[in-house]
C-alpha cells in the first residue's frame, strides 16, 4: 500500500446509467476503526497530512487491523449496512470524508478494488 487514500464519495464518482455509481457485488477494502469519534478524526487528519493510510491503521485502529486495516473483498451482506453503504459509494483509491458510524465505533474507510 504505502500510498496516501484520495477522499471521495459518490458525487465525484463516475457514472453508470442514470447517474449511479457502476455497480459491483463485493469491495475491496481497509479500515480504520476507532472507539471514539475524536481518534477517528485524529487518524482522517493524519491521512490528509500524507501518511499512508496502512501506515495509519496499524499504528491508530483499536481492532486486530495488522494488516495495515486490511479487510480483503467484502459483499454488502458480510458487512454492517453503514459500512457497507459507505464502501460501495466510493470508487478505487477513495476513502471516505468522515468517520463512518456503526455498531463497532466509528471507521474510515479505504476502497481499493471493485467487482
Amino acid at each position: 500500500m504505502g500510498r496516501a487514500a484520495k477522499c471521495g464519495n459518490a458525487d465525484s464518482a463516475p457514472s453508470g446509467p442514470g447517474g449511479a455509481l457502476k455497480g459491483a457485488v463485493a469491495v475491496k477494502v481497509r479500515h480504520i476503526l476507532c472507539e471514539k469519534q475524536s481518534k477517528a478524526l485524529e487518524a482522517l487528519s493524519l491521512i490528509q497530512a500524507g501518511e499512508p493510510f496502512d501506515k495509519v491503521a496499524r499504528e491508530v485502529s483499536e481492532d486486530k487491523a495488522r494488516q495495515g486495516g486490511d479487510l480483503g473483498w467484502k459483499t454488502r451482506k458480510e458487512v454492517v449496512a453503514s459500512f457497507a453503504d459507505a464502501a460501495f459509494a466510493l470508487n478505487v483509491g477513495e476513502m471516505t470524508r468522515q468517520p463512518v458510524r456503526t455498531e463497532f465505533g466509528y471507521h474510515l474507510i479505504l476502497c481499493e478494488g471493485r467487482k
